[in-house]
């Protein structure tokens, strides 16, 4: 029998496939069915700073702020004796998610300010949490942030949040930092437990009709997965931080990838929405049939055996991969040259 299990964030799971921060998450039957298939754990979608701030604003503004400028009408909307908003609403769902699953839940949030990701997650951890995945969407889009001044930014969320936090937290990166081997020591250094390898930043469109710059949402592909297996395979070993990877993770070959690389967890979230929970339950049996045919008896005897480190050619993972690609390279049969 494989042992499949794996550490992350210090939590000992029962296999290395972690439903990440989605849509799935929100519904408590949902969340069942996903640990019911193999989930080892559960990211929650995440909780928005800016969205509790506008929710304050349109309370304040429609309930309690009515009656400004209106000192002859007879009548207001009723302010509600209690409502529950969107933060508690996270809350009351988070402990919802503790008391019905016995797999480890991972809250996930999204804040705009320093107070914000500090009072969040207190209340996060306050709540049952079992770690923390900061979501830092942060695009340096004004011109005067250096990228010291960007990495600085995410130093100080870590460092002042491990001050008030007792349970593991680890960042969810975007792949556009100049040296991601660096920075992730320099995490490490501030407190970080671990890293998720990478972010998928949206990207907006332009509508050609209407001249109007739109939101789109495209699923991620397994083509996505190589450029986080690669810089995982470069970090492991020269980093002590739990390594997740997420964006492009469809098939039991793009797991084994990220395993063999050094990821201690894969998540999962457009293979999911496409496909449904019970396909955890198909990756785990590809996954499973795979170590034992190749004779591993374990996740961590296979983890990190193909890293950087451990690769049968190094530069494999550098530029002389790049170069042999070129190299290699032939046209198609039929195309003119």
């Amino acid at each position: 029998m494989v042992d499949l299990t794996t550490h992350y964030l210090g939590l000992k799971l029962a296999n290395p496939l972690v439903p990440s921060a989605s849509p799935l998450s929100k519904s408590l039957d949902t969340a069942r069915k996903l640990e019911d298939a193999g989930a080892s754990a559960l990211v929650m979608a995440s909780l928005f700073e800016e969205k509790i701030e506008s929710e304050a604003q349109q309370l304040e503004r429609f309930f309690y702020q009515q009656a400004i400028g209106h000192g002859e009408a007879d009548s207001f909307h009723p302010v509600p004796d209690k409502v529950l908003t969107y933060q508690e609403q996270y809350l009351e769902h988070l402990q919802e998610l503790k008391s019905v699953l016995a797999i480890p839940v991972i809250a996930s949030l999204n804040g705009t300010s320093l107070s914000g990701w500090l009072d969040y997650g207190v209340a996060l951890q306050q709540a049952g949490a079992d770690a923390l995945e900061l979501n830092i969407y942060q695009l340096a889009a004004n011109g005067h942030d250096s990228s010291e001044t960007v990495e600085n930014h995410y130093l100080e969320i870590v460092r002042e949040l491990k001050t008030r936090l007792s349970i593991p937290l680890t960042l969810k990166l975007s792949s556009q930092f100049s040296s991601p081997i660096h920075f992730a020591k320099r995490l490490e250094t501030a407190g970080a437990d671990g890293i998720v390898l990478f972010n998928r930043f949206y990207q907006p469109d332009i509508d050609l009709e209407t001249l109007q710059v739109v939101p789109k949402l495209e699923l991620s592909t397994s083509s996505e997965a190589l450029l986080r297996i690669r810089w995982t395979a470069l970090l492991y070993g020269r980093v002590k931080l739990s390594l997740a990877v997420t964006g492009g993770f469809h098939q039991v070959p793009d797991v084994l990838k990220a395993l063999l690389a050094g990821a201690d967890v894969v998540h999962l979230c457009s293979v999911l929405l496409e496909h449904g929970s019970a396909y955890l339950g198909t990756l785990l049996d590809g996954l499973e049939n795979w170590l034992d045919e190749h004779e591993y008896s374990s996740i961590e005897q296979l983890k990190g055996s193909v890293s950087q480190q451990h690769a049968i050619d190094p530069s494999a993972y550098e530029r002389a991969n790049y170069v042999q690609v070129l190299d290699n390279y032939s046209h198609p049969a039929g195309v003119l040259r």
